[in-house]
């Protein structure tokens, strides 16, 4: 069985948060997207805060180098 990673995805519009948690859970990036930003909006934007920490957190996914 592949072990899934969460990483920070190459389908990305900032930093590839999103896009990388779509990723892990089989979703469409644009539902991740606008799930955040209802979150942001609906706790007085503690998604403001809670993107830059994630985006330090979470990976960024290895890029595959062709020999």
């Amino acid at each position: 069985m592949v072990q899934k990673r969460l990483t920070r995805s190459f389908d990305r519009i900032l930093g590839g948060v999103c896009g990388g948690i779509a990723e892990y859970f089989d979703l469409d990036p644009t539902l991740v997207r606008v799930g955040y930003a209802a979150l942001t909006l609906f706790t007085a934007f503690a998604g403001v805060v809670l993107y830059p920490v994630l985006w330090i957190i979470i990976p960024e996914k290895p890029r595959l180098t062709q020999q």
